[in-house]
């Protein structure tokens, strides 16, 4: 099966690197479904696609919630007939305050988010995968550098993305009998919005701020579709991509 052939979804995909995961996915010949919960953003993600806009579909949704989850991938299915690839990439943040200030709301929000929708989806891209013909298929879930090391005043965002990083190898182990590979993208400091604060500075662990470098959100595009773009008796289990001057390697 080539890859002009193959089905992507990306959730996330109204923005940041949801967004530019798509357009690399596109570029290199994927039919491309985009899920957020805004339909506005997807449409400027299918303009921004140009004359390969033909090859989207924009399908909203909430991926904390299991009924829209089922029915984004039931669209999916009903459209393209197959999912080759599932990149996980919605996700969120809390505001950057001490752990005890945090309310019970905005830790559940982002768990939500960041760990139970990455579940859900997930368990409808196994069933796809697993009962097509080809059968298999390939899932990249969005981790973080806060997956190994991180940052002040990030409990929820970082207990997510070490939770990911559990969930990916369970799902590389479980889906192994089914041709379903799992790995796992740790990006450091992708130029987005998400990101804009960090020209302004961030906090440090010794308790000052710093400006940190960034870097084009294109070339964690250009990752993702080379996870897809492998064979499936191949795997990057974890890839790590960050701006080459951020303070990770030397935390501390």
């Amino acid at each position: 099966m080539t890859t002009k052939n193959k089905v992507a979804l990306v959730t996330g995909a109204g923005s940041g690197v949801g967004r530019a995961a798509a357009l690399a996915l596109l570029r290199d010949g994927f039919k491309v479904a985009l899920t957020g919960r805004r339909a506005s953003a997807l449409e400027e993600t299918q303009a921004q696609a140009g004359d390969l806009a033909k090859n989207t579909l924009a399908v909203p949704g909430d991926v904390t919630d299991p009924a829209s989850v089922r029915a984004i991938f039931a669209a999916v299915k009903d459209i393209f007939g197959r999912l080759d690839f599932l990149f996980n990439n919605a996700g969120m943040g809390a505001p950057p305050v001490p752990m005890e200030d945090l309310t019970f709301e905005q830790w559940s929000a982002v768990v939500n988010v960041n760990l139970t929708g990455v579940f859900l989806c997930t368990q409808e891209a196994i069933k796809v995968m697993k009962a097509q013909d080809p059968r298999g298929g390939r899932i990249v879930n969005n981790g973080s550098i806060s997956a190994h090391a991180p940052r002040p005043y990030s409990a929820p965002y970082t207990a997510t993305k070490h939770a990911i990083t559990g969930l990916t190898k369970s799902t590389a182990l479980d889906g192994r009998k089914h041709d379903i590979a799992c790995g796992q993208i740790d990006i450091g400091n992708a130029a987005t919005e998400m990101t804009a604060r960090m020209k302004e500075g961030v906090p440090q662990a010794d308790g000052s701020s710093a400006v940190e470098p960034t870097m084009d959100v294109a070339d964690i595009g250009r990752s993702v579709a080379f996870m897809a773009s492998l064979p499936l008796d191949a795997n990057v289990q974890t890839m790590t991509v960050m701006a080459a001057k951020m303070p990770f390697v030397g935390r501390g």
